[in-house]
């Protein structure tokens, strides 16, 4: 396998470097999570993204402790959930969350939902992330989920720009106006389901589709000797985004980060841009279903 460490971060907007692979433990059972981030470390990667709304953070804390790899060497990453918004309960919920992880330092912390209809409570938490990561506490601070006028808002009302903006991205649904609100603020984007795998796509007809069975994708897996998940992952790579894949399954874990050896040309890049459908598969942020905010998060 080509050295997964080859070409493998992006800068940051304040200059910490963020590799450019990460491992993603949304929806991973907590029974599994431990092997995943345990296999995954060992493999190469040296980026875990993880939520404290994903109820698995004292495994990833767990499988880092198994695997070895020196605390120093792994960008973890975390979100604060929705009900622990406000400037104490953000500090707080940092707490509870190295706590789980085990951790005294974060190198990424969002926040998971912009949540505008209580958005001066988001911004309240964003204000106590802006305390952490002045005290040092967090190398990086972000938002995931914000669309352009919530991350127009939040940056008129604070004062640090956020590093990221963790959004769902993959070729059936690129989001081109929240990519370039992204840019012209200086914010990184990243993609969660970044080959379309969390989600499941309908035809008029009522059938499925995945991006992975796509013809186009398919046919360029096939000129590079590479698989489907291989090269929307390369996409992702080539246009300047950081890409969180999941998964449990220790050659997938191999696989995804198995993407260095190889580009995508002009031509390509471009079919696989073609393919936005423009239709969501996750949530939308603009709207807040009231069982969010039944989420407690537990102590650490």
């Amino acid at each position: 396998m080509t050295d997964p460490q080859q070409n493998s971060t992006f800068t940051l907007n304040n200059d910490v470097t963020m590799p450019v692979l990460g491992l993603g433990v949304f929806q991973s059972p907590a029974a599994e999570t431990t092997a995943a981030v345990e296999t995954a470390l060992r493999t190469g990667y040296r980026h875990i993204d993880t939520a404290a709304a994903y109820f698995n953070e004292r495994e990833v804390g767990e499988g880092l402790r198994r695997s070895g790899v020196d605390r120093a060497e792994v960008f973890i990453e975390t979100k604060i959930w929705v009900t622990d918004y406000g400037y104490d309960e953000t500090l707080h919920a940092f707490e509870k969350s190295t706590g789980k992880l085990g951790v005294d330092q974060l190198d990424l912390l969002l926040l998971h939902q912009p949540v505008p209809e209580r958005f001066d409570t988001t911004v309240a938490a964003y204000q106590a992330l802006e305390k952490l990561y002045e005290e040092g506490q967090v190398r990086a601070i972000g938002v995931s989920n914000f669309m352009p006028h919530h991350l127009a808002e939040l940056v008129e009302r604070t004062s640090i720009v956020p590093a990221v903006n963790q959004v769902e991205l993959h070729p059936y649904f690129t989001q081109p106006e929240v990519q370039k609100a992204n840019a012209e603020h200086g914010v990184h984007t990243q993609a969660w389901s970044p080959i379309g795998g969390i989600t499941f796509y309908w035809d008029n007809d009522g059938t499925g589709r995945s991006t992975l069975q796509d013809p186009a994708v398919q046919a360029i897996a096939q000129a590079h000797g590479k698989t489907p998940a291989q090269v929307l992952l390369r996409w992702h790579l080539q246009q300047g985004r950081n890409a969180i894949p999941k998964s449990t399954n220790p050659s997938r874990i191999a696989e995804n980060i198995d993407v260095f050896d190889f580009a995508l040309s002009a031509d390509e890049l471009t079919t696989l841009d073609a393919l936005d459908t423009g239709v969501r598969g996750g949530p939308d942020p603009n709207v807040t279903s009231p069982e969010r905010f039944k989420v407690v998060i537990p102590e650490a």
